[in-house]
């Protein structure tokens, strides 16, 4: 049973709440301010937080920004209710965090029609990181509590980005890379992404990671674009965390504005399978940052169920076949033929097609008979610190390959 925390100051509207939440089955708890109903979602950790906006010494927009700071609440969905209806007043709450904004009066099925949208759409993501924290072994809960301690810090020395050329397959030009986030930790040494990432996920600390991340990488393009290189692309892997954070377009507007970057050398790549958690959202939220001229990318596809069906209707440039499907690929009757099809249908959609994964001539000799555009592996390089990376594009533009 869902539990649902209402914060409101208002007798009788928190009373005509509970009524109705209680009369659906929910499990609720109250507060009757702010800052009663913040110690209160950090204790009870509720599914869902209904808040009033305007408040006595903390209103609904200290609470908001509290509970986004702090990883175990970070990701709870966050409603507001409240008698504002100007647009700046909802816009200025979106644009905080929250997930959805009620204008009072409203009526019994508007309230519960948002309450069920925002569980539902949570749930999947909730299941998938409760199962990851459910598995936590001694050298885990370090790892977690050294990120905690990074992330209290602010301090991200021990983080790097690398970066992994991607290599035009018939001319051997760097025509983008994609940005790889390593980790130094100085109790556990280098811990790899595979490790430690999954495990952000799952304490809402790769909010604050991929901050840094994307932060990092736009003020790296913008050096590199100052440097004289325009036309070189930059992928940034989002989670689903990350891509289901409200706030997301607008952090995305202020990066690209406050670097001065272009924002058709900005990509973001995605998974189908956090696309897939909630498809209509998904592709509101990717029309609109293309609208912006920043790119969007499928990371990993075809490992999931949907591949071929949902392709068509995803607003992308560009579509970057999983590594699985491209090892052994000249040897591996059903991998080839697969990945034939994908790089036909991706042509036909107008895609820009990425191999990942290359590592063997043979490999690269199917992926170039089969019209792929570009490729990304070992073959060509792996991923390298940023000067290294800035010194192979000013000096070998065009790799052997």
């Amino acid at each position: 049973m869902p539990k649902i925390l209402v914060i409101e100051d208002e007798e009788s509207v928190r009373e005509n709440l509970l009524d109705l939440l209680e009369a659906e089955n929910f499990e609720t708890v109250v507060a009757a301010n702010g800052k009663i109903g913040l110690n209160m979602a950090m204790s009870e950790q509720p599914d869902l937080i209904l808040c009033d906006m305007m408040m006595p010494e903390l209103d609904g927009y200290g609470v908001l920004t509290a509970l986004r700071q702090d990883p175990l609440t970070a990701t709870v969905p966050f409603i507001f209710l409240t008698a504002k209806s100007a647009k700046s007043d909802f816009r200025q709450g979106m644009n905080m965090g929250a997930d959805d904004y009620l204008t009072k009066p409203f009526t019994r099925n508007e309230l519960l029609s948002a309450i069920l949208n925002k569980l539902e759409k949570y749930a999947n993501l909730r299941k998938h990181l409760s199962a990851i924290a459910n598995k936590l072994t001694p050298r885990m809960q370090i790892v977690i509590e050294n990120l905690h301690q990074t992330i209290k810090e602010k301090n991200f020395a021990g983080f790097e980005i690398n970066y992994q050329p991607i290599v035009d397959i018939n001319t051997g030009r760097i025509t983008s890379a994609e940005s790889l986030l390593r980790w130094q930790s100085t109790e556990l040494g280098r811990v790899s992404p595979q490790e430690f990432i999954p495990l952000a996920e799952s304490n809402g600390l790769i909010i604050d990671i991929g901050k840094w991340v994307l932060n990092t990488v736009c003020q790296q393009m913008r050096i590199w674009q100052d440097a004289g290189i325009y036309d070189l692309t930059i992928a940034v892997n989002l989670s689903a965390i990350e891509f289901n954070q409200p706030e997301l377009i607008t952090k995305i507007m202020y990066l690209i504005s406050s670097n001065n970057i272009q924002p058709n050398c900005l990509e973001l790549e995605l998974t189908e399978t956090m696309i897939m958690e909630d498809v209509n959202g998904a592709i509101e939220a990717m029309n609109t940052l293309r609208s912006l001229g920043v790119k969007i990318a499928i990371d990993d596809f075809g490992v999931g169920n949907n591949s071929l069906i949902s392709l068509k209707q995803l607003p992308i440039d560009t579509l970057k076949i999983d590594r699985d499907f491209v090892q052994n690929i000249n040897t591996d009757y059903r991998k080839s033929a697969i990945t034939k099809n994908l790089i036909r249908l991706g042509h036909e959609l107008n895609l820009k097609i990425i191999a990942e994964g290359v590592e063997t001539e043979e490999e690269l000799a199917f992926l170039r008979e089969n019209n792929c555009d570009s490729i990304q592996g070992f073959i060509c390089s792996p991923a390298l610190p940023a000067l290294e990376f800035y010194k192979l594009l000013i000096t070998n533009k065009s790799l052997s390959i």
